[in-house]
């Protein structure tokens, strides 16, 4: 019997252990069904959006910053192209100028004087001079006479029967032909050769 009794004292002892300890489970448990955080959590929380705010706020700002200077560096591009086109030419220009001093001295040298072969000999050094010059800037003439007709170099103003002369051979040059830097700035004026039709037509008439 005395056994009994003890054991019966230990359940009793052991269920109000258990009963002790429900209720701390029961208010963990609670408080994790709702979603319960700590105060420092929440702190660091806010101190991290916090944060994250300034952040944006800085690149904001520096992003309208590198907008203004890119159109500040847009306008002054612009500036410095239209002032560059401007006076691209003027290195060009002051290499003209004393052609035109030669022109004008010639011309005031053939009012005074009628020599002509002292005048014609001052044009073509000058003329000479001119053409050397357009070539120190990329501008050449070419030679059409001669050569085989090619569109990209001629246009043909006229067609005429040569003997002796390879078809669709350029015979006559009407006007110069420029490049600048190799390309074409304008075909040479020329006339063209073809076929003469005599030999052919009397061949018909023998058959």
């Amino acid at each position: 019997m005395t056994e009994e009794k003890g054991a019966k004292k230990e359940e009793i002892k052991e269920m109000e252990k258990n009963s002790e300890k429900r209720p701390e489970d029961n208010t963990s448990k609670a408080a994790g069904r709702e979603g319960g955080v700590a105060p420092a959590d929440l702190e660091e929380c806010r101190r991290l959006l916090e944060e994250r705010d300034h952040e944006i706020s800085e690149l904001k700002d520096r992003l309208l910053r590198l907008g203004a200077e890119f159109e500040n560096f847009k306008k002054r591009m612009e500036r410095e192209k239209e002032e560059y086109m401007k006076y691209a030419l003027e290195s060009f220009a002051k290499e003209l100028l004393p052609f035109l001093d030669n022109l004008e001295r010639a011309i005031q040298t053939a009012r005074e004087n009628p020599d002509t072969d002292k005048i014609l000999e001052g044009l073509e050094l000058t003329l000479s001079g001119y053409f050397n010059t357009l070539e120190k800037f990329g501008l050449k003439q070419f030679v059409a006479e001669g050569k085989r007709f090619d569109p990209n170099f001629h246009e043909a103003l006229g067609v005429e029967e040569h003997d002796g002369v390879e078809e669709n051979t350029v015979i006559k040059e009407l006007l110069k032909g420029y490049t600048l830097h190799e390309r074409v700035i304008r075909p040479a004026l020329v006339v063209v050769s073809k076929k003469s039709q005599k030999g052919s037509g009397q061949t018909e008439s023998d058959a």
